[in-house]
């Protein structure tokens, strides 16, 4: 039953992913919060398995949604090539300071980041026309803050890099193209902070790679390759800013949900 919950939720988070270029982990970190606890895992541990699970599943997510939109030419490598350094830094610190946060710290700091990006998707902010993408030393900066917070959050940085290329004047299509490239990067050194971190923890149970619990790896990124070039279609074929919006109502909802578990 909980293999198909993944599979289930490997599709969905797949899909989101190419549409939005987010790389699903809004998604999959609080419906692994509910599966875990469900399934019995250590409590002291649910929101650092679910982060790391989340990062985990992202690196084949990613992979499969950026060859998607590379085909559609949306892709700008020389961004990925300039960010890619900080992000990769920023990201390898900030799972090592979520291993040393309670379950409690990382489930305020993810809701606190769910009404932060819905908000930001719901004003959809238009940026001056004179914008555009800083030189290779603040986008490293950029980088940095991007995958620090993507591995507190345990996200690919969609819900960072994408509102930022906007604001830089990036084209939407090629911003999420771009944002999918960028998720790989974050998602590879997040994931093994995350395992490196929880491996010396004992109470783990013995399908746990550190803080990756391997089934759920297994089932969502099995349904999210298959998924995310779907979502990618539609992502040049769709309405985006209307999309955004409905993605943004499902961020409140999911907010609130963690936030009253938190009461």
């Amino acid at each position: 039953m909980f293999f198909l919950a993944y599979l289930a939720l490997g599709a969905f988070a797949g899909v989101l992913a190419g549409l939005l270029g987010v790389g699903g982990g809004i998604v999959i970190v609080p419906a692994l919060t509910v599966l875990f606890t469900a399934q019995g895992l250590p409590a002291p541990y649910i929101a650092h398995l679910a982060l790391g699970t989340s990062l985990a599943t992202i690196i084949f997510t990613s992979v499969s949604s950026l060859r998607a939109h590379h085909g559609r030419g949306a892709v700008d490598w020389r961004v990925v090539r300039h960010i890619s350094a900080g992000i990769v830094t920023g990201t390898l610190t900030g799972s090592w300071v979520a291993a040393q946060m309670s379950t409690r710290s990382l489930k305020v700091f993810f809701v606190v980041f769910l009404y932060y990006v819905a908000l930001q998707m719901l004003l959809n902010i238009r940026p001056k026309p004179s914008r555009q993408l800083p030189g290779t030393g603040a986008m490293l900066g950029v980088g940095g803050i991007i995958g620090w917070v993507s591995s507190l959050v345990g996200i690919g940085g969609g819900s960072l890099s994408v509102p930022f290329m906007v604001w830089c004047n990036m084209s939407m299509h090629n911003a999420i193209g771009t944002s999918a490239a960028i998720g790989f990067p974050i998602a590879v050194a997040g994931a093994a902070g995350y395992v490196a971190n929880g491996l010396a923890v004992s109470q783990l149970h013995s399908w746990s790679l550190g803080f990756v619990y391997l089934p759920a790896l297994a089932g969502i990124a099995l349904a999210s390759i298959i998924t995310a070039p779907l979502g990618a279609r539609l992502a040049h074929s769709l309405p985006v800013a209307g999309l955004k919006k409905t993605f943004a109502l499902l961020l409140i909802v999911m907010g609130t949900k963690l936030l009253s578990d938190l009461c």
